[in-house]
């Protein structure tokens, strides 16, 4: 099997590494990873400025640009073939509930699956790495899973996994669950510049405002790692009618007369 492995904390990011290490026996593994750290870059790509991929000394590729463009490039004529998986991660905090939206972990797994490739967005639900070791073991689980059952051939899918930083022993089994969401975030912190300007810097996630049961939220809380598909349609099918209704009644021009 032919992974392609990303993150958005950067290439030198223990998560990264934890991740090739624990899954590099299952396949050929190829890292091409951002530079620096890019969290919260979503789906972002570089258009008006330069690429540039450079390797580390250990093998690692690295290049100055967000998650997506790591991935966006490696697809599109750096690895010169097509994967059968994309992994990205392993994140440092959650990306739980709304955080999906603006994730560079899940923004580089998202990418892999635009493109028709199975993709998985691994997170820990709490910063600093610890236990970093139990969660790299469950992602190598799922990934082996994945392979021996064939779940990478053919039909392509997105999966957002976020795994308890807990010691191996006490991490629950995987739960299959929906996104929960969070209240807005905190207020935005205001600082006087040596410049004398007024800098501003964003607040904080807020907590959790639907965490009920079903919820990643509620399965990550209860020590399970979850399992949320993702799809990327963001259509409101639910409302097409209701606006199509209202849409009726715009003005006409001729064309419509």
């Amino acid at each position: 099997m032919k992974i392609l492995l990303s993150n958005d904390d950067g290439y030198q990011a223990p998560g990264i590494v934890a991740l090739y290490d624990a899954i590099r026996d299952l396949g050929e593994v190829e890292v091409v990873a951002p530079e620096h750290n890019n969290s919260a870059k979503s789906n972002a790509l570089t258009l008006h400025a330069p690429l540039y991929v450079n390797e580390a000394s250990n093998g690692f590729r690295y290049v100055n640009g967000t998650p997506a463009d790591c991935v966006h490039i490696a697809l599109t004529g750096l690895l010169g073939y097509r994967p059968d998986l994309v992994v990205s991660g392993i994140n440092n905090g959650a990306n739980m509930g709304d955080d999906t939206i603006y994730s560079g972990t899940v923004g580089a797994a998202m990418e892999g699956y635009l493109f028709g490739i199975p993709a998985v967005a691994f997170s820990q639900t709490e910063k600093g790495w610890a236990n970093l070791d139990a969660a790299a073991r469950k992602a190598r689980e799922l990934v082996q899973f994945l392979a021996a059952h064939h779940r990478t051939d053919g039909a392509h899918w997105l999966l957002n996994v976020n795994i308890p930083n807990k010691a191996y022993e006490e991490l629950k089994p995987f739960k299959v669950c929906r996104l929960g969401r969070r209240h807005a975030a905190e207020k935005v912190i205001a600082q006087d510049s040596p410049h004398g300007q007024t800098m501003y810097w964003i607040g904080a996630a807020g907590p959790a405002k639907d965490d009920a049961e079903g919820t990643d939220f509620h399965a990550a809380l209860q020590g399970h790692p979850t399992i949320t598909p993702l799809k990327v349609d963001l259509t409101d099918h639910d409302a097409l009618r209701y606006w199509s209704q209202a849409a009726s009644q715009l003005p006409q021009g001729k064309a419509g007369a």
